[in-house]
C-alpha cells in the first residue's frame, strides 16, 4: 500500500473535562491524533457547534496537526462535552450531555468523497445515539471502498447502545475491539451462550464474519482472535496518569500494523506499549514530539 494511510476516525467530538482541565476528546477525534502520531493521515468526521467551545475544538485540532477540514460546523446545537471523573486506579467515568453538534451528523458530498479514499474508519456507538447520526454512520461505512477496513470500537457509554445499535454496526464491521468488560456485555445483549473470553470473541467472529476480534485487558494487555489464531499479550506495567485515550492509541497502533499485514504478536506487542505509553500522559491525546518510533513502528517506547 501506498503511505500513509487515510485512516478516518468517524462520530463524536467533545471537550473532556477531567479534574485537570478541559482537552480534546471523543474516541474519534482520539483515534485520529493517535494514527498521525503513527504516521497515517488521521482524519476527523465528526460535528462542533458554532460556539466557543467549538472554535477552541477547531484550533487544538490544528495545534495538534489534526486535519479539521472534515468537522462540520452547527448553528443550532453545542459542541459536545464529556464530565470526567478519575478514580485512584486512573480509570474515567464520563458523564456525557446531550444532544450536542454530533447528534446531527449530516451526510454530505464531502463526506461521501472522504468514504471512497479512506483505507480505514473507526466507528464507535455513542456516535449512533441519535437516528439522524446513526443513518448518516451508515451511509459512510456502506459507501467505502472495497478494501477499506471498518473497525467498530464498541465504546459503551452509560445507556447511549442498544442490541439493535449493536448488531448493525458489527454487520458493517470488519473488526470488532472492546475491551474485557464490554465483551460479556456486548455477548449477553445479543444472546450469545457465554463461556470465557476466548469462546465470546469467537462466537462474535463467527456470528459476524468478522476478520478479527480484539479484546483489550487494561494493564493485563490484550486478546486478539481470528479465524485462524489466538494471541494474548500480557500488557506493561506502568505509573498510571489516567487511561484517558489509551484504548483509542491501541485501536491506532492495531489499525496500523493490521493494515500492513503483520502479525497478531507484532500487533499485540505494538499496540500495548503505545496504549501504555498514553496511560502515562494526561488526557487523551499528549505531545509525541520526544517518542521513539522504531522499524516501522514495531518498537513504541517513551523516552529514556
Amino acid at each position: 500500500m501506498i503511505e500513509p494511510a487515510v485512516v478516518v476516525g468517524l462520530g463524536e467530538v467533545l471537550w473532556d473535562l477531567l479534574p485537570s482541565g478541559k482537552v480534546l476528546g471523543g474516541a474519534p477525534a482520539n483515534f485520529a491524533y493517535m494514527a498521525n502520531v503513527l504516521g497515517d493521515k488521521g482524519i476527523v468526521a465528526s460535528r462542533v457547534g458554532h460556539d466557543q467551545l467549538g472554535r477552541e475544538a477547531l484550533q487544538a485540532m490544528q495545534d495538534l496537526d489534526l486535519s479539521s477540514e472534515y468537522v462540520q460546523q452547527d448553528n443550532q446545537h453545542a459542541t459536545g462535552v464529556a464530565e470526567v471523573s478519575i478514580d485512584s486506579d486512573g480509570q474515567p467515568t464520563f458523564t456525557i450531555k446531550e444532544p450536542v453538534a454530533w447528534d446531527f451528523l449530516e451526510w454530505t458530498p464531502a463526506w461521501q468523497e472522504l468514504s471512497k479514499r479512506a483505507d480505514i474508519i473507526c466507528f464507535g456507538s455513542l456516535g449512533q445515539r441519535s437516528p439522524a447520526s446513526a443513518e448518516t454512520v451508515d451511509c459512510f461505512l456502506r459507501n467505502t471502498g472495497a478494501d477499506a477496513i471498518r473497525i467498530f470500537d464498541a465504546n459503551l457509554r452509560q445507556s447511549f447502545y442498544t442490541a439493535d445499535l449493536l448488531i448493525r454496526s458489527l454487520q458493517r464491521a470488519d473488526i470488532l475491539k472492546l475491551n474485557d468488560q464490554e465483551l460479556p456485555r456486548v455477548s449477553a445483549l445479543l444472546g450469545s451462550d457465554g463461556g470465557d473470553e476466548i469462546d465470546m470473541a469467537r462466537g462474535l467472529l463467527n456470528r459476524f464474519h468478522l476478520q478479527l476480534v480484539c479484546v483489550t485487558r487494561g494493564t493485563n494487555g490484550s486478546l486478539l482472535v481470528s479465524e485462524e489464531k489466538v494471541a494474548h499479550h500480557a500488557g506493561f506495567k506502568v505509573k498510571v496518569a489516567d487511561t484517558v485515550g489509551a484504548g483509542d492509541a491501541f485501536t491506532a497502533c492495531l489499525a496500523h500494523h493490521y493494515l500492513r499485514g503483520n502479525s497478531l504478536e507484532q500487533i499485540n506487542e505494538s499496540a500495548n506499549r503505545f496504549a501504555s505509553w498514553v496511560a502515562t500522559q494526561v488526557g487523551a491525546t499528549p505531545k509525541s514530539d520526544h517518542l521513539q518510533i522504531r522499524d516501522n513502528c514495531a518498537a513504541i517506547m517513551p523516552p529514556p
